[in-house]
């Protein structure tokens, strides 16, 4: 459930007309609903009500706004970042240091003291000589950093290729059958306390199954590592939760996940960590935008809307479905291609789609775009960076600037020997 509705034919964030905002702010913008994310925060919570002992922590990379990470902060979600900027975006918004995860594949030295001075929780391990870096580093602050192992189980998310993790070929964690000799050798560093494993397999997961059995292995795994003697105290299991994009697309709900992870987690004794990203933020968030032309074309017209493959780039990049709805449908219908004024032909949001009928001028939005939408934005063609608002009730906030070309030319210089 999401609050972007229909009233007297007018499409509504909660209850602010989304026409108002796109003649105060302009287009394209996102436009996010904190009743929704505050529901979806409580949702997945509620969904893991059988775990005994939890942390939840928000894939800032879903959405990095300063704004939704205060909601989720507000809401009890620690963050799980990849990045040193994520980590300033987290305690900026609030976020306690203690319920930071440090996850990502290629975390530099300097990111690794950023984050022990910082005093987050935990920093999950990609690879053997990271731990010895992570420790060294620690030791020579007199302290000992909290870590976990992150394993790749090779198993098939059954997701699109792009956003796949967990399979043996992909850059993430170390294989699992080298787990319990790199754990050993890690174990006694000084200045790292190795206290468990994390997996992560793949984002938009449509199936419970590769879960399961990734959790599966993780569970021998924790029994085979506490079999030498080591000391398993905590399990990151990752995110990767889909949502549904197209209204007749049907995935696990945060009920039926908690189900499971209770199923198959049971007897491990573990703290168990939960990293949500799109199905908190996905839903909650669309991208408003203005119809220029509708140019008639070969065999359907093309809607040609302001937005582009530079503001949301999920289409260009994985071919990914966003229904596109009209603010102000009158019931009409027509098939066209919708496509936005960035020159590249990728730059197509959708092909032969049963849409509302649209003119020139009218607004209209790409749903579920909360997640993966402005933080992938780019200023290719030189255009604007997009501007992010945040709706509560019948007030909202521009939440991040529109970032004129102008603002950015600025930034740049042309060397002496060339002026």
């Amino acid at each position: 459930m999401d609050h972007f509705t229909l009233r007297g034919g007018e499409l509504y964030c909660e209850d602010m007309p989304l026409a108002r905002i796109a003649a105060d702010v302009g287009t394209p913008v996102y436009v996010y609903s904190q009743a929704t994310l505050e529901r979806h925060a409580d949702v997945f919570r509620a969904g893991l009500s059988d775990i005994e002992r939890l942390h939840l922590a928000f894939a800032v990379k879903s959405n990095p706004n300063l704004a939704v990470l205060r909601v989720l902060a507000n809401a009890g979600y620690g963050a799980d970042i990849v990045s040193g900027g994520e980590l300033a975006r987290a305690l900026a918004a609030g976020m306690a240091p203690a319920d930071i995860v440090f996850s990502g594949v290629g975390k530099t030295r300097g990111e690794l003291e950023a984050a022990l001075a910082a005093g987050i929780g935990q920093v999950n391990i990609e690879l053997e000589e990271e731990g010895r870096a992570l420790g060294a580093i620690a030791a020579a602050r007199g302290e000992t950093a909290q870590a976990v192992l992150r394993v790749n189980p090779d198993v098939d998310a059954g997701t699109h290729a792009k956003i796949s993790t967990g399979k043996a070929e992909n850059k993430f964690g170390v294989p699992i059958d080298q787990a319990p000799a790199i754990f050993a050798r890690l174990a006694g560093t000084p200045g790292l306390n190795l206290r468990g494993v994390a997996i992560h397999i793949g984002s938009q997961l449509s199936t419970l199954a590769p879960l399961e059995a990734a959790y599966a292995r993780i569970g021998r795994l924790v029994a085979e590592l506490r079999a030498s003697g080591h000391t398993i105290t905590h399990v990151d299991l990752g995110g990767g939760l889909g949502v549904p994009y197209r209204p007749d697309e049907v995935v696990p709900s945060p009920a039926d996940y908690g189900a499971m992870v209770a199923r198959a987690t049971q007897g491990w004794d573990v703290e168990l960590m939960f990293e949500p990203g799109r199905v908190i933020c996905g839903n909650a968030g669309v991208l408003l935008t203005q119809v220029i032309w509708v140019k008639p074309g070969v065999v359907h017209p093309h809607v040609i809307v302001d937005a582009a493959m530079n503001d949301l780039a999920r289409p260009a990049l994985y071919d990914a479905w966003h229904d596109f709805v009209a603010v102000r449908p009158t019931g009409a219908r027509m098939i066209a291609n919708i496509v936005g004024p960035v020159c590249e032909s990728g730059d197509t949001f959708a092909t032969a789609r049963d849409i509302d009928t649209v003119e020139s001028g009218d607004l209209a939005i790409f749903r579920t775009a909360g997640a993966y939408g402005a933080t992938m934005a780019s200023t290719y063609n030189s255009r604007p960076l997009v501007p992010e608002v945040m709706v509560s009730g019948d007030r909202y906030a521009v939440v991040a600037d529109r970032i004129a070309p102008a603002t950015i030319l600025g930034a740049e210089r042309v060397p002496e020997w060339l002026a």
